[in-house]
C-alpha cells in the first residue's frame, strides 16, 4: 500500500495464521491477488513460519514476495512496532531471536488468562491455545476466547475492557527498545521500518535514535489514515530521508478501520 501505478500495487504489512491473522499464508496471497496486489510482504508477529508457503503461492500467481515480520518493542508508557523486511528465514540468529519472542508471548498470555480468571472472567487456557493453533499465541487469541464466552461483543472491546495496556488483566513481557530492534534487524541483513507511527505519541521525538540505529523506512500509507495524516507523515519521511512505506496491516478480524489488502 505504498501506492499503485498502472498495474503495480504493493502492500508491505500483512498477517496470517502464523501469528494473529485469520487466513493461511496461501489464502492471504490469494486474497491479495484478487485485490490487485503485485508485491507484498508477509509480516507476522515474531514469525517467519509462513514465508515458504506464501512464497510458493506468490510464485504461482506472479506476485513478488518480501519476507518480513513485525516486532513489538517498548518505550515508557507506550509500545512501538518495528517491521523487518528482506529477512532470511534461514538465518539462525534471527530464528533464535524470534523464538525467544514467541516464548515471551506465551508466558504473557498465560499470565493474562490467569488474571482474567482471578477477576471472575472465566477463560480456559486450552481454548486460547486451540484458537491460536500453530501460531504464536497472543492477545488477539485471548480476545477471541473472551468473545466466544460472551464476556465482550467485539475483539476491540476485549482490549479496551480487559487486556489492553491499561486493562485489569494486562501483563507485560520483556521486550527490546525500538532502537535495539532496529539495530538487530539491520544486523541480520534486513531493512527496518517504523510501523504505524500514528499510534505512537512520541513518534517524532524517538525518530533520531531509530535513524541512528539504522532505520530505513516509516509507514506513511496506513489503512485508516486520512489525506492530511498521510501528508504529515510523508513530510516527516522526507525531512529524515526515510522511505515512505505502507500497508494495510490486514488481519481479517473485521476490526474498526480494517481494509482489505491492496491499494484502495
Amino acid at each position: 500500500m505504498t501506492g499503485s501505478s498502472n498495474n503495480f500495487c504493493a502492500d508491505f504489512h500483512l498477517h496470517s495464521t502464523c501469528s494473529d491473522g485469520v487466513l493461511s499464508p496461501s489464502d492471504l496471497v490469494e486474497l491479495a491477488s484478487q485485490q490487485g496486489v503485485t508485491l507484498m510482504s508477509l509480516t507476522d508477529h515474531d514469525s517467519l513460519e509462513g514465508i515458504e508457503e506464501a512464497r510458493a503461492a506468490c510464485r504461482a500467481r506472479g506476485i513478488g514476495l518480501v519476507p518480513g515480520c513485525e516486532v513489538s518493542t517498548d518505550i515508557t508508557d507506550d509500545e512501538v512496532h518495528v517491521l523487518g523486511h528482506f529477512l532470511d528465514p534461514a538465518n539462525a540468529e534471527l530464528q533464535a531471536f524470534l523464538l525467544r519472542n514467541r516464548d515471551g508471548r506465551e508466558d504473557r498470555a498465560r499470565s493474562m488468562v490467569r488474571r482474567l480468571n482471578e477477576i471472575g472472567v472465566a477463560v480456559e487456557w486450552e481454548r486460547v491455545m486451540a484458537i491460536a493453533g500453530d501460531a504464536a499465541v497472543g492477545r488477539p487469541h485471548i480476545a477471541q476466547a473472551l468473545l466466544e464466552r460472551g464476556h465482550v461483543s467485539t475483539v476491540a472491546e476485549a482490549f479496551d475492557t480487559y487486556i489492553g495496556r491499561n486493562g485489569p488483566a494486562y501483563s507485560e513481557r520483556i521486550k527490546m527498545t525500538p532502537a535495539e530492534a532496529v539495530a538487530f534487524i539491520v544486523k541480520v541483513g534486513g531493512l527496518a521500518t517504523f510501523a504505524h507511527p500514528n499510534y505512537t505519541k512520541v513518534a517524532e521525538q524517538i525518530l533520531p535514535e531509530l535513524i541512528e540505529a539504522g532505520l530505513t523506512g516509516i509507514e506513511v500509507y496506513y489503512r485508516d489514515l486520512d489525506a492530511e495524516a498521510v501528508a504529515g507523515l510523508a513530510a516527516l519521511a522526507e525531512r529524515h530521508d526515510l522511505i515512505p512505506m505502507g500497508g494495510t496491516d490486514y488481519h481479517g478480524l473485521n476490526n474498526p478501520g480494517e481494509r482489505l489488502p491492496g491499494c484502495q
